[in-house]
């Protein structure tokens, strides 16, 4: 079977009716080899850096209103830097199958883990804002032998459930503490470092505890101690979720990074090489969004990367002086996601020099038209949304930087990586390509897919074996979303499969619920979801967010979405106006918590309509079976339950 990672340009024959776009095919012309002897991470940033050492590669600054007087490294003093991080894992004997994991927020030394600890390991990257019990979980599952944390700091908790978390892995030899104290320009910074180093054990569990400065000050800045890794090295752990009990953890090698960059870079082109050139990075540096779309990419090139704030977007104060950010430190581009985007429009430019601004990249969910219609309009950024998973590295298709953008759509293929729509048997087998705007299910293939999931059983169905002009099968991506390619090539995104909601064997696509609601114009934010129906299986349900200073009624919106739903199927059954969405720490609505809201309330309102009194009531998401809403009743249930058991969802009475 031909390989995964192939590097040849990647030109599939297109559906009938689509036109191959000749801006693609020409990037792809222009440098037939696309890696052109990179050889990981390491080497694409040390290359990086050598066109423009002296000028700047990062700047910092902790809090927003500092953002004026950041903390700034050099390409030089970039890059040795984080060979320093990967010569001071490899002394505490991380070696090239090893595990670095790190519970960090966006801080100068989490660059130097993610990137020090690739060129020295495998690194693991775990979301700060979980539970200690999740942290253990996800780290007893990768066996790391170093873990990178925050020290205890002053308005954060990361130390204490990273810690609590820590003393469960029997794999950590070593725990490795970073304060942001180092960067605070306060009087009391000194004592709140003394206070920090106070309250820091000497060890967890088997593991010695340390600070991760130190250390990396003692190491060779000139060059590594060791082998530098190859392409097919393993560089990444990324948890991507799970539902079958064991944690989902995507593996990527170097070539999976490094080709998604440069796929990337050279989509983008000259408009974000060389000094003076800044992005900036406001969302989680656990996230690969961050790491690879405003990290590597721009140090691919010899680009600035703003970072601002351990808290980015969430930090306070950013949201309201972004413009005033922005037009400071002259950006070229920032990426976000439609809540992000939903946010800053409440705060609109007021007259900011925003000339150097370019784009808007958006991603993670896709983006309502009219949140782009008015974004646009307000701000004069063009919106380039896009489309990608942690399995292709981290973009696979977006909206051309320099051409037509479609609004609505998640843009192009990016050269050298393969997308298509295909329709699957019942089976998950190729049968055909989808035709020309017919929806499929949407596979990337190139250089820059991932190796497969660390677990064996979560591989079941990723791969699809679709065959070549020449009749040769080839292994695509499965990435369980679907789309259709139109006319021009462009793709676009209809849902989910496992978002679609299921009215009596009917498929409802909530994006056809949402972008309605949408259009209103006291609606910032909608959300649709399935509610467990005992006829029907799933009836719609939609939960909007308001817009600040706007009023909108639920019947008022419930009559705005059935004049513009053109499907009466798709109709919601309730319209819910609420404070705020749940978003994911990337600020991705968060459907799942909405969901399990919907099979409580229906828990409740059957227990009130069998007049039984309920003392708790709670749907959860069990690592082990999934979905369950648990209760327990003042007294007997037996009726309940009985009725109850109409519905598909796990319900479990509690003594």
């Amino acid at each position: 079977m031909p390989s995964v990672a192939t590097l040849r340009p990647v030109q599939p024959r297109a559906p009938q009716g689509v036109r191959q776009l000749e801006d693609v095919h020409l990037i792809e012309a222009e440098q037939p080899d696309l890696i052109a002897g990179v050889r990981s991470t390491y080497d694409l940033l040390e290359r990086g850096a050598r066109r423009n050492l002296e000028a700047t590669a990062l700047s910092f600054f902790l809090r927003t209103e500092d953002h004026t007087q950041p903390v700034a490294w050099t390409h030089r003093e970039w890059m040795a830097r984080i060979t320093q991080a990967a010569n001071a894992f490899r002394r505490l004997g991380v070696n090239r199958d090893d595990v670095v994991a790190f519970i960090l927020p966006n801080l100068p030394e989490t660059h130097w883990t993610i990137w020090g600890g690739e060129a020295a390991g495998i690194v693991f990257a775990i979301n700060p804002l979980i539970e200690p019990a999740l942290m253990t979980e996800l780290m007893n599952a990768a066996s790391p032998k170093v873990l990178v944390t925050l020290a205890p700091t002053p308005g954060a908790d990361i130390w204490e459930k990273a810690a609590e978390a820590a003393a469960h892995v029997p794999s950590l030899q070593h725990v490795l503490t970073v304060s942001p104290l180092t960067y605070l320009r306060h009087p009391m910074a000194p004592v709140l470092k003394w206070v920090s180093r106070w309250k820091t054990p000497r060890k967890l569990g088997q593991a010695r505890v340390q600070p991760l400065l130190p250390l990396i000050d003692a190491s060779n800045a000139q060059a590594l101690d060791f082998a530098a890794p190859s392409l097919d090295d393993k560089a990444s752990f990324f948890c991507t979720g799970g539902t079958t009990g064991l944690p989902k953890i995507a593996v990527r090698t170097h070539r999976t990074e490094v080709a998604n960059a440069l796929e990337l870079a050279a989509t983008f082109g000259a408009e974000i090489q060389g000094a003076g050139r800044s992005v900036f990075c406001g969302l989680p540096l656990f996230h690969v969004n961050a790491q690879i779309g405003t990290g590597l990419t721009p140090w691919s090139v010899g680009a600035q990367v703003v970072l601002g704030t351990p808290q980015g977007y969430r930090a306070p104060g950013l949201i309201p002086r972004f413009w005033e950010i922005a037009a400071h430190h002259r950006f070229v581009f920032f990426s976000g996601v439609p809540t992000v985007y939903s946010a800053l429009l409440q705060h609109p430019p007021q007259g900011q020099d925003l000339s150097e601004l370019k784009y808007g990249v958006c991603g993670a969910a896709p983006m309502p038209v009219e949140l782009f219609h008015r974004f646009q309009k307000e701000t004069g950024v063009k919106i380039l949304e896009g489309y990608g998973l942690t399995e292709g590295g981290c973009v696979s298709s977006i909206n051309p930087p320099h051409g037509q953008a479609r609004l609505g759509s998640i843009g192009l293929r990016l050269p050298w990586q393969a997308m298509q729509a295909l329709v699957l048997d019942d089976q998950g087998r190729w049968w055909r390509d989808a035709r020309c705007d017919e929806v499929g299910v949407l596979a990337i293939r190139g250089p820059n897919l991932f190796e497969g999931y660390l677990h064996a059983s979560h591989n079941q169905g990723l791969w699809i074996e679709r065959p070549n002009e020449r009749g040769e099968l080839e292994r695509w991506l499965n990435t369980g979303d679907l789309g259709r390619q139109d006319a021009e090539g462009y793709f676009w995104l209809t849902g989910r499969k496992k978002e679609l909601i299921i009215r009596g064997g009917h498929n409802i696509d909530p994006k056809l619920i949402e972008e309605a609601l949408h259009a209103h114009p006291a609606v910032a934010l909608a959300a649709a979801v399935g509610r467990p129906d005992a006829h029907a299986g799933e009836v719609p349900v939609v939960h909007v967010q308001l817009r600040p200073g706007r009023a909108a009624t639920e019947a008022e919106l419930m009559q705005h979405a059935q004049s513009h739903v053109a499907e009466r199927a798709a109709w919601p059954k309730h319209v819910r106006i609420v404070d705020t969405l749940p978003t994911t720490a990337i600020g991705k609505i968060f459907k799942p918590a909405l969901t399990l809201q919907e099979m409580a309330a229906v828990v409740r309102e059957e227990a009130q309509a069998l007049g039984v009194a309920l003392s708790s009531c709670e749907a959860t998401q069990d690592p082990r079976i999934g979905a369950v809403v648990r209760w327990r009743a003042v007294g007997p249930g037996d009726q309940l339950s009985k009725r109850l058991a109409r519905y598909t969802f796990r319900q479990e009475q509690v003594d």
